[in-house]
């Protein structure tokens, strides 16, 4: 639909234009500061002839409201970051479509629905985020006994009802540099919980994202996420053009409570932070690819951790740790098949983690097994390698690994580490691995023939 375009070269124009007949589209001609936040009603559009000589800059508070039908584009977005620069305003049963394209902004884009607003068509393509803090919102996912910070894109439908449905398509997405992160989460997608209230996902592409919770060490009961697909959504396909980034504490960098068919990173996944995890999933996921490494730094901060749901077919290029407590692969439910192309390595002894809102002590093993775990089949092109003390390379405790291929070494370089323990019934035993340890016992197996065999060489 054409709409009539109406010149905006003031804050005149562009006051009298909204209180002005529509639909419209209002293009900025100029930068325009705005000394208040204004609302765009039914079916008008803002643009701006482009995003360099097109600013609108807030000065006091919020920016920009949404109704329904609205499109935002070809602009740059100023507010405060701690304000929301692009939000919804609610109380439509039917929000029509909303686009957001082109734009550069500094404060969040709020998209959230609440009671009484059961649809939503959402469309944002090429959007980044400068700077934002989105730490302040009340509005937060609550399982696992954490609370999860907004993002600085925030999706969220805050409607319970079963029948509510935000339908979104999001592209393009990018926010913070290199050092300078978002305050919060990163990108945030959150249904009401798990029986009502659906965001829909298409797709979900990324460029650079760089977040940072900003949380005290010690924190137990939150965490946010550079990409975070939360409850309550379900999308067919996530991707990631641009490194994914956090760097604080309890910062994953990839987190997932919902629903993801596929999910591909094509750049590296890193976490700077304690208890920063590079791939946590506690939904379902039915492929996930990281074609980078995944690198963690941090005390107790890990590579990968399968703590509720399951994945059916993953792979990595490589994982590896830094910092005591800071494990490669922990599995604590059944998932399918685990690939790892190069290697897994840590280099950390036993130190303090974040597991479901409890801080504990963890070994910085590389692979680990624990009770209700289950691996159809493990495929290691590489080594697994641990540098700290008293920790074990390969762990299974109590849970289960179908079929292992470990085609390189086992190894464990710590003082009093193990490179092998199977201490469950039912795992298949390393065969045709080399396995050894500097000090300590190299093989221990609980349920096979070999119940110690230090120097083990398969």
């Amino acid at each position: 639909m054409n709409l009539p375009i109406v010149p905006i070269a003031s804050l005149a124009d562009l006051m009298a234009a909204l209180s002005g007949p529509g639909p419209r589209t209002l293009e900025l001609q100029t930068s325009v500061p705005c000394p208040f936040s204004i609302t765009l009603p039914p079916g008008f559009a803002l643009t701006g002839k482009g995003k360099d000589g097109c600013l609108l800059v807030f000065g006091n508070g919020d920016g920009i409201g949404l109704t329904a039908g609205n499109r935002v584009a070809h602009l740059t977005v100023v507010a405060t970051p701690s304000a929301r620069a692009i939000y919804t305003q609610t109380g439509f049963a039917d929000m029509g479509r909303i686009a957001l394209e082109d734009l550069d902004v500094t404060g969040q884009v709020s998209i959230i629905t609440r009671s009484g607003t059961d649809k939503l068509d959402l469309l944002v393509d090429k959007l980044h985020i400068a700077a934002c803090d989105a730490r302040r919102y009340s509005e937060q996912p609550q399982k696992y006994g954490v609370n999860v910070y907004q993002g600085a894109l925030t999706v969220y439908n805050f409607n319970g009802d079963a029948n509510s449905t935000i339908r979104a398509t999001l592209t393009g997405i990018s926010m913070g540099a290199k050092n300078a992160p978002v305050l919060g989460s990163g990108i945030f997608v959150s249904g009401f919980g798990d029986q009502g209230g659906w965001v829909e996902i298409d797709k979900l592409t990324t460029g650079a994202v760089h977040s940072c919770g900003m949380l005290p060490y010690g924190t137990a009961d939150i965490i946010t996420a550079g990409v975070f697909v939360v409850y309550g959504a379900k999308a067919k396909r996530v991707e990631h053009f641009g490194e994914v980034v956090t760097y604080g504490v309890n910062d994953m960098v990839l987190d997932t409570w919902g629903t993801v068919e596929e999910w591909i990173a094509h750049a590296p996944v890193v976490s700077w932070g304690p208890s920063g995890i590079g791939f946590v999933n506690f939904g379902t996921v039915e492929r996930f690819v990281a074609e980078r490494e995944i690198v963690t730094h941090g005390l107790g901060a890990r590579g990968f951790n399968q703590y509720d749901g399951t994945v059916k077919d993953i792979r990595f290029k490589s994982i590896e740790t830094f910092g005591d407590g800071s494990i490669g692969i922990q599995v604590s439910k059944p998932v399918g098949t685990i690939t790892v192309d190069e290697g897994i390595t840590t280099h950390g002894s036993v130190g303090n983690t974040l597991v479901k809102g409890v801080n504990m002590q963890l070994p910085a093993e590389a692979f680990s097994v624990k009770p209700c775990g289950v691996v159809e089949k493990l495929v290691v092109q590489g080594d697994l390698v641990t540098h700290g003390a008293k920790v074990t390379t390969y762990a299974v405790e109590g849970g289960k690994v179908g079929a292992v291929d470990i085609r390189g070494r086992v190894l464990a370089h710590g003082q009093d580490a193990n490179a092998v323990l199977v201490a469950a019934k039912g795992s298949t035993p390393l065969t045709n691995v080399r396995a050894s340890a500097a000090a300590g016992k190299a093989l221990v197996v609980d349920d096979g023939e070999v119940t110690d065999r230090t120097g083990w060489s398969g």
